[in-house]
């Protein structure tokens, strides 16, 4: 019988290899007993995973994820491709995340990313640097970075908009939390006059829209 999901071991993760030509949903009952057959051998290992052989949606990719994590053991540090640029940009990230041993703790990711860099888990992570333009920070729950947004933010990417995105400077080009999404005006400050100074800022859903305010003692109990 042919394989319909083949897992190979490269540096920084695993690759998913699947049949493009069988059903979706056979696909997923496939990847279910893999991983579940192959649990002792990954064990409880940090990795990224590459999905190959088949194009698939962004909902797809992260209903796969989920099933893998149900599986498995595998703490799952981010969906990567195996493109060598992204590996590159992966491996500067991965060295710098720190994976947490219980479920409630979340990530920690030391330094800026740049170049078009992104990180996509599954937990709560805190960034201590900045996200430049053109980067991302996807996260199933919550998003704290210890600089400055530029770039985007989704929390509660698997559709739970319980969740909050929290800066020390708010300046992104998008924001999503759950199925709401917010995109700022940038306003164009005078030469003549100063930006105004930095507060830290944090946004979470609200009446079916992101609000974004700065942070108070009162709004984080109401939240948190």
């Amino acid at each position: 019988m042919k394989n319909t999901v083949i897992l190979k071991r490269f540096p920084s993760g695993i690759a998913v290899i699947m049949d493009s030509t069988i059903p979706y949903e056979d696909l997923l009952a496939a990847i279910a007993e893999k991983f579940s057959a192959s649990d002792n051998f990954f064990k409880d290992a940090s990795v990224a995973i590459s999905l190959e052989g088949r194009s698939l949606t962004e909902k797809q990719e992260r209903e796969i994820l989920d099933i893998i994590t149900q599986n498995s053991h595998l703490n799952i540090l981010c969906l990567m491709s195996r493109d060598e640029e992204r590996n590159v940009k992966f491996l500067g990230i991965q060295n710098n995340v720190a994976a947490p041993e219980e479920e409630n703790f979340g990530q920690f990711y030391k330094g800026s990313l740049k170049n078009g860099q992104s990180i996509e888990t599954e937990r709560s992570i805190i960034i201590v640097g900045n996200v430049f333009e053109g980067c991302s920070v996807y996260s199933a729950k919550d998003i704290v970075i210890l600089g400055t947004l530029e770039g985007e933010a989704y929390a509660g990417a698997g559709g739970d908009s319980n969740h909050f995105i929290a800066a020390l400077e708010m300046c992104p080009s998008l924001l999503r939390i759950g199925d709401y999404t917010y995109k700022p005006e940038h306003v164009r400050h005078s030469i003549w006059k100063p930006k105004p100074k930095p507060v830290p800022m944090i946004a979470c859903a609200y009446n079916n829209e992101i609000l974004v305010k700065p942070i108070t003692k009162e709004l984080l109990n109401s939240i948190l």
